[in-house]
């Protein structure tokens, strides 16, 4: 089989092929390789496995299924891991701040692991929030032939009849802070909520960047719902091991694939699915990787015109298990496909172009879980971008399951989370209150925090929709409520977010996209001369390097220039 492959033509040339090879080769005969072995091209396959979570406990042993598929069809696997940090348990405290620096974090490991090895070609698997996006920007860097492959969700709990995802658990301590559930209830949920292995279940961060990775063509047809302790996620994986090795022979690419049109319909996905407003942070930070100049804004634009069409937590009523059987992203696709939202020329991992693997999938009219495109949840997307002169440089929302569109209320302003969370724990939050928590970007928090612990508090007290929230942090895609997030410029780039005060009107409508701060100029002017910056407490390490080198949340957040700056790429090395 190996004959399929021109070894001189790949990057694993420099480490196994001529006299000069020769030390490296001895490395391999010391891990028990043959010569014909050696021979083969090498498959990179990068697991963000470990024991943090539930999210990742299964994505060794899949990858490690992955390398039957690569050895089936010529190639040599050679397995290696990154880091992931998992949002459920880094939420609420400093911890979060970790969570979005881990993205570029994962997807720097996997770049400098494949570069320093001279891999051929990639497979990754992912699980938690972070390590989905991490992954694909690091395939789209390095542009070797990739496949994404999800963990897969977790099964959702049952309690009292109903299904429960970690969100149900979150918002029961809101509850429980108001006085409205004894303790008892929030042990009873937090022990039924997990029932096993896989991502959190909604429509959240991780089930949203899995549906992109499907859309936009890097991930096998109907692989990514399928849940962690499915027998199929084995199929998926060894399915995967062996595309790979035909994407070699073709020399089809990340590249290739994500085209701008591929990202355009990611963010179709993203908003018809009313999925995570982190898709807005990380579809722009992925064409970044491409050298696409694709941000918060043009992802907003996609949003206005996609019908919401999935009803999925947190704002529907069902989890990704009913979504995969249901017939998955390509069932949704194809009635998105009938009403001409999608670009179906577009290449995939399969060889074909989507509209092409969209044609193998018959639409069932008798699931419940996808509305066809022409009767919508509603007409348009669960997710809008909002702009005004409180958000300059743009936020966003999701409204997918909200009955109010517009706000109006007087600001009451936190300079962190852990501050408005007390406030909340203390019932000191009333009905109409705009919340406002500020240096929490990616700048100045650093690490632009997700805000769940507060907002399900908020929602568990009865005040979903009763307040606002509004952040240049981020909100989980587990987040449900008035709940704005990557507001721009950030507060620690002076944006107008810096100059809120107590009591300060603030108009929100989500119809109509906009975001305005009700103050006169004069008044703002005046405040902006007494702004003193803000030093914060992490000046060195990790956090200190990110928060010098890390862009705006319009742009993705990302921390290099990208691909408009290459000079060469890896793969042609």
């Amino acid at each position: 089989m190996t004959n399929r492959f021109d070894k001189s033509k790949l990057p694993s040339r420099h480490v196994s092929v001529g006299v000069e090879s020769a030390p490296h080769r001895s490395y391999y005969y010391a891990m028990g390789l043959t010569e014909e072995e050696i021979a083969r091209p090498f498959v990179g396959i990068a697991s963000a496995g470990n024991d943090s979570a539930p999210c990742n406990t299964t994505l060794d042993m899949q990858a490690d299924w992955c390398r039957t598929g690569v050895n089936e069809a010529g190639g040599m696997p050679r397995r290696f891991n990154t880091i992931t940090v998992t949002d459920g348990i880094a939420m609420g405290h400093q911890g979060m701040k970790s969570s979005l620096v881990s993205r570029e974090v994962i997807a720097d490991s996997v770049e400098l692991s494949v570069r320093g090895h001279c891999y051929d070609a990639l497979v990754t698997f992912a699980g938690c929030d972070k390590s989905l996006p991490g992954m694909m920007m690091a395939m789209l860097r390095l542009n070797v032939p990739s496949i994404f492959v999800y963990g897969g969700s977790i099964l959702p709990g049952r309690w009292h009849d109903r299904d429960l995802t970690v969100i149900d658990v979150f918002e029961v301590v809101g509850r429980y802070s108001a006085g409205k559930c004894p303790l008892s209830e929030v042990t009873e949920i937090e022990k039924a909520a997990c029932p096993g292995h896989g991502a959190c279940g909604g429509q959240y961060t991780a089930n949203t960047m899995a549906c992109v990775g499907e859309a936009i063509g890097l991930s096998l047809p109907n692989s990514n719902m399928a849940p962690a302790p499915y027998k199929s996620r084995e199929e998926i994986a060894v399915a995967a091991g062996r595309q790979v090795m035909e994407l070699i022979a073709r020399n089809i690419r990340p590249r290739d694939i994500c085209t701008r049109e591929a990202f355009e319909n990611a963010a179709r996905i993203v908003a018809a699915t009313g999925g995570s407003t982190n898709g807005a942070l990380h579809l722009p930070a992925m064409a970044h990787e491409a050298g696409i100049e694709f941000d918060l804004f043009d992802v907003a634009e996609i949003f206005k015109t996609t019908p919401y069409i999935a009803d999925l937590k947190p704002g529907g009523r069902y989890v990704a298990r009913d979504m995969y059987d249901a017939g998955g992203i390509y069932m949704l696709m194809k009635t998105l496909a009938a009403e001409g939202f999608l670009h179906l020329d577009c290449l995939t991992v399969t060889g074909k172009t989507l509209g092409e693997n969209i044609d193998e999938v018959t639409w069932n009219p008798d699931q419940k879980v996808i509305y066809d495109a022409k009767t919508p949840i509603t007409p348009t997307g669960g997710v809008v971008g909002l702009r005004g002169s409180l958000a300059p440089e743009g936020a966003i929302v999701k409204v997918a399951g909200m009955k109010r569109l517009q706000f109006t209320g007087a600001a009451k302003v936190f300079e962190r989370e852990e501050d408005a969370f007390a406030a909340v724990e203390a019932n000191a939050i009333h009905e109409g209150t705009v919340v406002v928590i500020r240096y929490e970007g990616p700048k100045g928090g650093p690490g632009m925090r997700e805000m769940l612990a507060t907002t399900a508090a908020l929602y568990g007290q009865g005040l979903g929709e009763k307040v606002a929230l509004i952040t240049d942090g981020r909100f989980s895609g587990g987040t449900r409520g008035f709940c704005i997030g990557h507001v721009g410029p950030e507060a620690a780039d002076g944006g107008p977010i810096a100059l809120v005060e107590d009591g300060d009107i603030i108009r929100i409508d989500a119809e109509a996209g906009t975001i305005d701060l009700d103050v006169a100029e004069d008044v703002l002017a005046e405040r902006r001369a007494r702004l003193e910056p803000r030093v914060n407490d992490y000046q060195s390490g990790a956090l200190w390097r990110y928060s010098r080198n890390v862009g705006p949340a319009y742009k993705g957040a990302v921390t290099h220039p990208g691909a408009s700056a290459e000079r060469h790429v890896y793969a042609d090395i």
